[in-house]
């Protein structure tokens, strides 16, 4: 994908570690600019910045919380003060929390689950609206969701895995929505990965890889690959689509 992406410029929500920065990484090397969020981790955010100035192409890292959706145009504004504009919007971020206490667990902590919800769904979309306004025709929009969203497979997922399944619905609604100014929207259901989140408990990660075609925890650059492809005019002809890179768990 050598240059594909030149004179681009994209957004990459998350972009302080793990897959993020994969994907940051990639849209580098494609030859766009690059802009990432990261909430706490300020010292990780400007380590991949150099790492990416170091690909030749202009990057910045910018704090936000995607919980407060009175963020999003803001964000948006400082992308394209500061880059230029804005081309590719990866919707990256999103935070896993109380994994294994199921719906009736009497000590499960709601308010924690209530800030993923705004993190992972209500953040999301507040994003892609105020993007919408400024993306320039042609231009790209990729969420990152979970295998999760399609198939759950053991208990206490559930909240996570509604944050995710909306986000298909609304994925496919916003591209007929942008379609006519060429605007692609697509998703990307992610597999096991190591990404800086709270991993699910040893029990539950043993049975989620048992249920796997490829009966392995996936490299994040794999799934970055993924997703430069829907950012890349080769995906010109998709969109509202659901690409899995979960190892077959959906299968």
């Amino acid at each position: 994908m050598a240059h594909l992406l030149q004179g681009k410029v994209a957004l990459v929500t998350g972009g302080s570690r793990g897959l993020g920065a994969a994907t940051a990484r990639a849209l580098a090397d494609a030859g766009a600019d690059v802009a990432i969020t990261y909430v706490g981790s300020a010292d990780k955010a400007a380590e991949v910045v150099d790492e990416l100035v170091g690909r030749g192409v202009r990057a910045v890292a910018l704090q936000n919380d995607q919980a407060d959706t009175s963020l999003a145009p803001q964000l948006i504004n400082d992308v394209v003060t500061q880059l230029g504009g804005l081309d590719i919007l990866i919707n990256n971020a999103a935070i896993s929390i109380e994994q294994g206490r199921t719906v009736d667990d009497p000590d499960a902590d709601v308010a924690a689950l209530d800030r993923m919800h705004a993190t992972n769904y209500t953040g999301v979309i507040a994003i892609i609206r105020a993007a919408a306004k400024v993306l320039r025709d042609n231009g790209r929009i990729v969420t990152i969701g979970s295998g999760i969203a399609t198939r759950v497979g053991v208990p206490g997922l559930a909240d996570y895995a509604a944050t995710k399944a909306g986000l298909v619905g609304y994925t496919r609604g916003v591209a007929h929505d942008l379609a006519p100014r060429g605007i692609t929207v697509n998703m990307v259901q992610a597999g096991l990965m190591l990404t800086g989140m709270e991993p699910p408990n040893p029990e539950v990660l043993q049975g989620m890889v048992s249920n796997l075609a490829i009966k392995r925890v996936s490299e994040p650059a794999e799934t970055a690959a993924a997703i430069a492809f829907l950012a890349s005019p080769a995906a010109s002809y998709i969109t509202g689509a659901v690409l899995d890179s979960s190892g077959g768990y959906t299968a």
